[in-house]
Parts: structure tokens; C-alpha cells; sequence
């Protein structure tokens, strides 16, 4: 059982490289604000109004401590000299291919949506990221925008190498538009994405061959039919 470490904090007191990162991430909630930190700065305000349940104390305490240990620092991203926000420092980057790993492990776990569960659309986003087949990825330089509710993102696919960006594509070839609970859902295969455009939980436009490889850069079951639903987006 951890015990009392450095600060107060519970430690493992264990030489090893493992329980040493817990010590730091191990605590509730930490892995959730490095989440939220790794799409951008964040001010305290918007962390807290994401993360629902946290509670003030909690989150003041936590990211104090991540930055007393390196992985936070704030900064003054607008360089208006108001309010700071939080981001991650490059060892906190360096969380981000763990983080991804476990969102894409834990996709198996997700179960049914409940009515006190929280989804955020800008989830999405780091969902998308975490998906990814690396050895499906098409030569095509192309570029897939998604709409997930009011949140715009997309791959952009350029020499082999996929990349996730904020914003809308200048040129997509494909467009997905849906809501934050049914990308999770599809993104766990609770459902393909031929059953949300059936459902009207999924519309995508553009080229039929596009969507396909869509699908299979992020390891989604494409079906048979979602080319046929699939309207041109040009």
C-alpha cells in the first residue's frame, strides 16, 4: 500500500521506474488534466469547467504539484499579462504517446452512456489520435475533417504520416459530422459507422474511396454500404 511521500503526497517508496511515475500520475483525476493538456493550454477556469467533479481544492492541489514536479508550468499564452494558463512542459509532452495508449486500451471498457456520464467533443480529438493504424496509412496526401458537435478537427495525411490538427481542412476529402457520444461509441466498435448513418447519428460526405481509407487509417469496421450512403462533399 502507498504511503506518505515527499509533500504529503502518498508514495510507493519503491526504486523503480514504474512506482516512481506513479508517484506523480497515480493520484485521481492527474492523467485527466494531462489529457486536457495535451490539445494546448488550458486556463484554470476551462480545466475546471471539463473536468466535472473535480472540485476547486482538488484541481488548485493537483496541478500545483504538477508543476512542482516539472511536468506543468504556467504561461501567458496571449501575452495580455491577465490570467495565466496551464500547459505542459516537455516532460509532460513526453506523456503523450502513454496517454494515448491507454484512451485507445481503454476504448474496450467503454460501456453505455449514462445519464450522469460527462463527453466533451474535443475528446474526440485526442481519440482519433490514439486510433491510428500506422501500418494502414495511405500514400494519398489527403486531408479528413470532423465535425463532433461544435468542435472542428482533422487528419491531414502528408508523405505517409497522419496528423491531427484543430480547425477545419482547406480541401477535406472527406467530412464526418456527428455528436461526441456516438464517436466514442464508434470509436470503441459499439457501433460501425454504416449503423450511425442509418441511425442519423452520422453523416459523411465527400469521396467514397477516402471514407474507406478513413476507416481503416483508424481501425473502424467501414462495412459494406457506408460508401453507398456517402454523398460528395464537392
Amino acid at each position: 500500500m502507498a504511503q506518505t511521500g515527499l509533500a504529503g503526497k502518498r508514495s510507493y517508496h519503491q526504486y523503480c521506474g514504474l512506482a516512481s511515475a506513479l508517484d506523480v500520475l497515480g493520484e485521481r483525476w492527474t492523467l485527466l488534466i494531462i489529457r486536457e493538456l495535451l490539445m494546448g493550454p488550458r486556463r484554470y477556469s476551462e480545466l475546471l469547467a471539463d473536468l466535472p467533479g473535480i472540485g476547486t481544492n482538488l484541481l488548485a492541489d493537483r496541478l500545483k504539484f504538477l508543476v512542482d514536479s516539472g511536468v506543468l508550468r504556467q504561461v501567458d499564452v496571449h501575452g495580455t499579462g491577465g490570467r495565466l494558463s496551464y500547459e505542459l512542459t516537455p516532460t509532460g509532452q513526453a506523456l503523450r504517446p502513454m496517454v494515448l495508449g491507454l484512451a485507445h486500451w481503454g476504448l474496450e471498457f467503454v460501456g453505455d452512456l449514462n445519464a450522469e456520464d460527462t463527453v466533451r467533443p474535443h475528446w474526440g480529438f485526442l481519440a482519433v489520435e490514439a486510433m491510428f493504424q500506422w501500418d494502414k496509412i495511405s500514400p494519398i496526401d489527403e486531408s479528413y475533417q470532423f465535425q463532433v458537435d461544435d468542435e472542428v478537427f482533422r487528419i491531414d495525411v502528408a508523405g505517409g504520416v497522419p496528423r491531427v490538427a484543430k480547425g477545419p481542412s482547406d480541401d477535406p476529402a472527406m467530412v464526418a459530422t456527428t455528436d461526441a457520444a456516438t464517436f466514442v461509441r464508434i470509436g470503441a466498435g459499439r457501433v460501425t459507422p454504416l449503423m450511425a448513418m442509418v441511425g442519423g447519428q452520422l453523416k459523411l460526405e465527400g469521396d467514397i474511396d477516402a471514407v474507406l481509407r478513413c476507416c481503416e487509417l483508424l481501425g473502424l469496421d467501414a462495412g459494406a454500404a457506408p460508401a453507398a450512403q456517402t454523398t460528395s462533399g464537392h
